[in-house]
């Protein structure tokens, strides 16, 4: 049956390298990839995180060792327990906190639906873009909120595939091929044009972190688009800073309160 289930995976991931896409993961153990020894396995071709209580102390990350610019990243996972987790790019080490500390993007990997898949910058500034909200960033950091589409729904106690597409300082979100937000970052003292990709295991409750594949394609270097407030939507609006999180990160879903739908 593994023989099987590893053909299976090998033939997968040369289909996707035919597309452009470069399998980062292999299916049998950490290859490549950086973390907090005793939370990472590989089980029947699955990397496996487990948080428990206290362990890790704050939020840890399985860190792939190698940087990416421009780019379209797809992976493959799910949360069994009461937390989240979530894919991180352009980031960057804090070494100062943990070796395994990473600030930077993050596309959340969260059951709580206004936050499956928002824009968020671990150990930074926050979030930038719900489910389902569009927003842009200007040169001062102020949030506007630019566009709104139907809220993508996931039950992420089951695989789903969550896509981050990265061109210049253009970011897009993606659930099973649907576009939850579309972030553009004009705050250039703050923002990333590259770094680290790495996956979140969240301090806290305890759970799971499951990841089936992952796969990566490098992309042409996009353009840096400028910002003209004057050329903002009509019904643009200001969006309030959001609150400041914990050191660990986001907050399990129980502490969490989404806000309504328009």
């Amino acid at each position: 049956m593994k023989a099987l289930l590893f053909s299976l995976m090998t033939l997968s991931a040369s289909v996707f390298a035919q597309d452009g896409f470069t399998p980062l993961f292999n299916g049998k153990d950490l290859s490549g990839w950086d973390g907090e020894p005793g939370l990472w396995a590989v089980e029947e071709g699955v990397i496996v995180g487990t948080s428990e209580v206290g362990k890790p102390k704050t939020n840890s990350f399985l860190i792939w060792n190698g940087k990416v610019k421009d780019f379209e990243l797809r992976a493959t996972v799910k949360v069994v327990g009461d937390n989240n987790s979530g894919v991180q790019y352009r980031s960057r080490r804090l070494p100062e906190v943990t070796p395994w500390t990473i600030l930077g993007y993050q596309c959340d990997v969260h059951p709580t639906d206004v936050h499956t898949a928002m824009t968020y910058e671990e150990r930074g500034r926050g979030i930038f873009g719900y489910n389902g909200v569009d927003v842009v960033m200007d040169p001062a950091g102020q949030r506007w909120q630019v566009g709104e589409r139907p809220r993508v729904k996931a039950e992420i106690s089951q695989w789903n595939e969550f896509t981050v597409i990265a061109r210049g300082n253009r970011l897009e979100h993606k659930v099973n091929g649907q576009t939850t937000s579309v972030f553009i970052d004009h705050d250039e003292k703050n923002r990333a044009l590259e770094g680290l990709i790495a996956i979140q295991l969240h301090a806290g409750n305890p759970h799971r972190t499951y990841v089936k594949q992952v796969l990566l394609k490098t992309l042409e270097d996009g353009p840096i688009l400028p910002f003209d407030q004057a050329a903002l939507p009509a019904g643009s609006k200001k969006i309030d800073k959001p609150k400041v999180v914990s050191a660990q990160g986001k907050n399990p879903p129980a502490k969490k309160k989404a806000p309504a739908n328009k």
